[in-house]
């Protein structure tokens, strides 16, 4: 806790967490995700889908930033609307349980295919991304190759 009279900054955890839903539809976020959400002002949230085939849970804030660039997409306004109407579709409002659980609804789960797997929890720039176990292996397999490459990719455009 912040002592002094310090404000702390609330962020999502880092690192790569498992999770699995139950048989009611909700996932039992590990310590570090129950902590940050309950440390929010704001305590509902947006869970969804932007692709089919990961899920993501937001905070309504960042929801809302999303929602604005996605609105304010200039390139290709189709690509929005299509990511939008998914996200709308397959989203609901939600707000952790006292036991730290998040309902996913039975749509999401179905079209992501979210129930009987394990489930990979990271931070993806603004949200949580939950990646089923048949996603995970797809990323996870990638020749080394590509990771390198990418790594000095960024490296040129001055990865700290």
């Amino acid at each position: 806790m912040a002592e002094s009279g310090e404000t702390r900054l609330v962020e999502l955890p880092r690192g790569m967490y498992p999770g699995r839903l139950d048989e009611k539809g909700r996932l039992k976020l590990a310590a570090p995700f129950q902590r940050y959400y309950e440390a929010l002002t704001e305590k509902t949230l947006f869970v969804t889908s932007l692709d089919r085939r990961t899920a993501a849970i937001y905070t309504l804030s960042a929801w809302r930033s999303t929602e604005m660039f996605l609105e304010n997409f200039s390139d290709d306004p189709d690509a929005a609307e299509l990511v939008t109407f998914v996200a709308n579709q397959l989203g609901s409002e939600v707000e952790m349980d006292g036991q730290g659980r998040i309902l996913f609804n039975s749509d999401l789960r179905r079209v992501v295919g979210l129930e009987g797997t394990e489930l990979h929890l990271y931070k993806q720039r603004n949200h949580v991304e939950v990646v089923p176990h048949a996603v995970y292996e797809e990323m996870d397999v990638k020749p080394s190759i590509d990771v390198v490459a990418a790594v000095k990719t960024l490296k040129r455009a001055r990865l700290p």
